[in-house]
């Protein structure tokens, strides 16, 4: 199957976000409303973080790979790598991925904290942290939580952003801004400025 058949195959599942949850258990879709990113964010979203070919993003908690997917069809020439804490998400992401047939989409399972960025050319963030501060819902209670988790996260994407070049893309929905250094600038934003597009100075 070349590029082109994949893509028009995949047609109805990206067609809808309804369309696209059926790819996953009622259990999960219900979960969709709140913690997974909405299509059309998604493709706007990976064509700012995926301007040429080749290239590596990363999206920091995955969840149930909802962006990657999205993004790897939209932009079959770049790889796009989900990172989650959760097991059983990225069961859900891989199985999804299979009925899909992507070749440059993949999940890993494990904490943020435990990659290494300089693999990466640019990143996707759709808060995954407010899960630590209390008032906000939780996917499950497989994981830790706490304001100090919540804090060390911030602080650490804080400062792997910082490593990155000048020139470095990043992407981020429902965010306070505060795990972005001061020379990422915004350069553009979509869905009442709740995505902003930056670039590192």
């Amino acid at each position: 199957m070349n590029l082109t058949e994949q893509i028009s195959r995949n047609q109805f599942w990206f067609d809808s976000d309804l369309n696209f949850h059926k790819l996953y258990p009622p259990t999960i879709r219900a979960l969709a409303r709140r913690h997974w990113t909405p299509l059309h964010v998604a493709r706007k979203a990976s064509i700012f973080l995926a301007p040429e070919n080749g290239l590596r993003i990363l999206d920091i908690g995955s969840g149930v790979g909802k962006f990657c997917l999205s993004a790897a069809n939209q932009n079959p020439q770049s790889l796009f790598f989900g990172v989650e804490q959760r097991c059983s998400l990225i069961d859900h992401a891989e199985t999804a991925k299979e009925i899909l047939h992507l070749k440059n989409a993949f999940f890993i399972h494990g904490n943020f904290t435990q990659l290494d960025f300089r693999h990466y050319d640019h990143f996707y963030f759709f808060n995954a942290f407010y899960e630590n501060l209390a008032g906000f819902d939780k996917i499950d209670d497989s994981i830790e939580y706490s304001g100090e988790l919540f804090n060390y996260y911030n602080r650490y994407l804080y400062q792997q952003l910082a490593q990155k070049p000048a020139g470095t893309r990043l992407a981020t929905f429902h965010t306070l801004e505060d795990e972005i250094p001061a020379n990422y600038h915004v350069v553009g934003s979509d869905a009442d400025s709740l995505l902003k597009f930056w670039i590192k100075v």
